[in-house]
């Protein structure tokens, strides 16, 4: 790694030059984001944009959870009126949509884009004005679906929203149709988000970083990426069709004029199911990149748990119809897409063994994110245990749409989830803030946390084999479910109190946690090279790196007089802007100079124009979906008007020379 100093005695600083000097202060003035209002909705620094998913994503994670404990309160005792079946059924969708769609992707875009310049060793993302676009779509998707609380109209379908119980026949109001546009105006959210992510990697990684060098967090996000890019679109369209049936009277889904409710099935699960894995790999890279940190050793099985990680992305297009087994599908289908259920296992299990074996030959300090990541593990072998069983077809069609099911879907997208987001929050704070989150708080924390989650979750497994189907809002007394229910709705409170313990230990910890420095972790990847929090161009001088753990290689090989510098280095001409370092897709040598956006209006008013004419094709005001047009063409305009001194320049001589 290059330009090495030793003003950390145990993890030396790179990609620094001397503070204060006419360099940096110039490399500052050129990627600083201007203060203000004006800044806030113009800036496209992926630091900035990634914070923004975090807290957005966090504020619909409560807003999900108030949702779920209003139902919890409706279940803890038979026969309750705390709820209407309309009122439960909007709260039970929209507690779906927010939970999986609005917080368990968009919160691990909020890391990925926060941290893979910083680990990839770049100075952005490779198209800053796309990223921004992702996140104002995001936010206002998410504000579009919310919007239908006040006037009573929120999609009340489920978040699956099968048909005919979608269509015009049997839900006359809006609700439906603000669930599909939603979903369509979050789909181009995901989908450009998802395209900046792929081409990142590919393009703008440090000199030296070849493909066997870059951390699992980034194969987990790139995989969840790519499987997004084929998956969104069968949804967006399956919405899209559904608008069309109720909006213009095409029979897409309606059986009687040739249709085919299947069809919604199959376009919504060839989505849904890869969505299960675009929302777990990101975070099992999560633990894969910090776990060996508090393990003092390298991850055990790198090659495995990466190739494991784009295996499972590769089954999982092949196991959707798990989902449909009790739709009366071929028995030749039952068993194919059965077995390829199992097998899925195998790349999961391989993942698991590596990180049990990480501990075991480790030695383990038992750090706050260290327990978030172990127990991490435990609820990821429950919700894989029970996803085996409903591949078995006998055992699917007994435990179909009971609370089985649900448990089961907990475990993986809450469980497998929300454990290394917050291990990982805990973890990349100091980066976020420069500061610490507390210790001994922390560890309280997480034990209200894990005990809840387990009472809460756990006993709808029993439930479920006791005949309790899902999607109901009231049951008998007699029925024999009245105790596991009661357990669950107490400790789903008690998660509930763990997770607001952690929002009052983040809040406080922000503005008066301990000053962190450098690396408190002695973490070996790039991100802990610079200061804490970054500056605004992450690295003065782009590093070059020989391994993929440069800062813990740089300590082995002190000794080492080699010290090499890279492309955009001390005859950087300043004068020409923003600019990027790209790098070969395999093996990680320079090959360009790329100019780099400035920060722009364009990305929000895009978003804002997108979601008023969807808002205008729910109303049917055709003349504001004509104007919003017009904007939209004019922020397009603005967003491709040439920069001053747009210029691509090839990089003197070999950086790795």
């Amino acid at each position: 790694m290059s330009d090495l100093s030793s003003v950390d005695s145990r993890v030396p600083e790179t990609g620094r030059v001397p503070e204060g000097s006419a360099r940096e202060k110039r490399l500052a003035e050129i990627w600083e984001t201007a203060p203000g209002w004006r800044g806030w909705l113009s800036t496209v620094d992926h630091k900035s944009i990634g914070l923004r998913y975090l807290v957005t994503a966090f504020v619909f994670l409560l807003m999900g959870g108030v949702e779920a404990l209003i139902m919890r309160v409706q279940l803890a005792r038979p026969d309750a009126t705390v709820l209407t079946p309309e009122q439960y059924s909007q709260l039970f969708t929209m507690h779906g949509v927010t939970m999986i769609f609005l917080y368990a992707l968009p919160v691990l875009s909020g890391f990925s884009n926060y941290l893979w310049p910083l680990i990839l060793g770049a100075r952005d993302m490779a198209f800053p004005r796309l990223n921004a676009l992702s996140y104002w779509l995001f936010l206002f998707a998410g504000i579009f679906l919310y919007s239908s609380f006040p006037f009573g109209q929120a999609p009340n379908a489920g978040w699956f929203n099968y048909v005919p119980l979608s269509g015009l026949e049997y839900n006359t109001g809006p609700n439906i149709d603000i669930y599909a546009l939603g979903m369509v105006l979050l789909g181009a959210s995901t989908t450009v988000g998802s395209a900046n992510f792929v081409v990142t990697l590919i393009r703008m990684r440090a000199p030296g970083m070849s493909i066997d060098r870059v951390p699992v967090l980034v194969w987990g996000t790139l995989t969840a990426s790519g499987g997004n890019l084929l998956a969104v679109p069968a949804v967006s369209l399956a919405f899209f069709l559904l608008w069309l049936d109720r909006q213009f009277g095409t029979h897409f889904f309606d059986v009687l004029n040739g249709g085919r409710p299947l069809l919604w099935q199959h376009l919504f699960w060839m989505f849904a199911h890869p969505w299960v894995y675009a929302v777990v790999l990101p975070a099992m890279g999560i633990v894969s990149d910090a776990l060996p940190v508090f393990c003092r050793r390298r991850l055990v099985g790198y090659t495995p748990v990466a190739l494991s990680t784009v295996a499972t992305m590769v089954i999982g297009f092949i196991v959707w119809i798990h989902h449909m087994f009790a739709t009366g599908i071929p028995a030749l289908a039952l068993a194919f897409f059965g077995s390829a259920s199992m097998v899925i296992a195998i790349p999961s299990a391989v993942a698991t063994f590596a990180w049990i074996a990480t501990i075991w030959t480790g030695r383990p300090v038992f750090r706050v994110p260290f327990l978030y990541f172990a127990g991490f593990v435990l609820l990821f072998v429950i919700g894989g245990v029970s996803g085996v069983m409903t591949a078995a077809v006998p055992l699917d069609w007994q435990l179909n749409d009971t609370y089985f099911v649900v448990a089961h879907l907990h475990y993986v997208l809450l469980g497998i989830n929300v454990f290394p987001v917050i291990g990982g929050v805990v973890f990349w704070f100091p980066k976020f803030t420069g500061r610490m989150m507390t210790e001994r708080f922390g560890k309280l924390t997480f034990w209200v946390m894990f005990i809840g989650f387990n009472l809460g979750f756990f006993p709808m497994h029993i439930a479920g084999l006791l005949g309790m189907p899902r999607r109901i809002y009231t049951y008998s007394g007699d029925m024999g479910w009245n105790t596991v229910n009661m357990v669950t709705s107490i400790g789903s409170f008690v998660f509930a109190a763990g997770v607001l313990m952690f929002i009052g230990d983040l809040v406080w910890s922000y503005k008066r946690g301990p000053a962190a420095g450098k690396n408190p972790w002695d973490a070996p990847t790039l991100e802990w090279s610079v200061s804490s929090p970054p500056p605004p161009y992450n690295f003065a001088t782009i590093p070059v790196v020989e391994s993929g753990h440069p800062l813990w290689e740089e300590r082995i090989e002190a000794g080492n007089p080699r010290a090499r510098r890279s492309v955009l280095d001390e005859g950087m001409i300043l004068d020409h802007g923003r600019e990027a370092l790209a790098t070969r897709a395999l093996d990680g040598r320079p090959d360009a100079i790329l100019k780099m956006p400035g920060d722009s209006y364009a990305p929000f008013f895009l978003g804002l124009f997108a979601t008023l004419l969807f808002a205008a094709m729910l109303l049917h005001i055709w003349w504001l979906a004509f104007a919003t047009l017009l904007g939209f063409a004019a922020s397009l305009v603005a967003w491709l008007w040439p920069e001053r001194a747009l210029v691509q320049r090839e990089p003197q001589g070999d950086a790795l020379g």
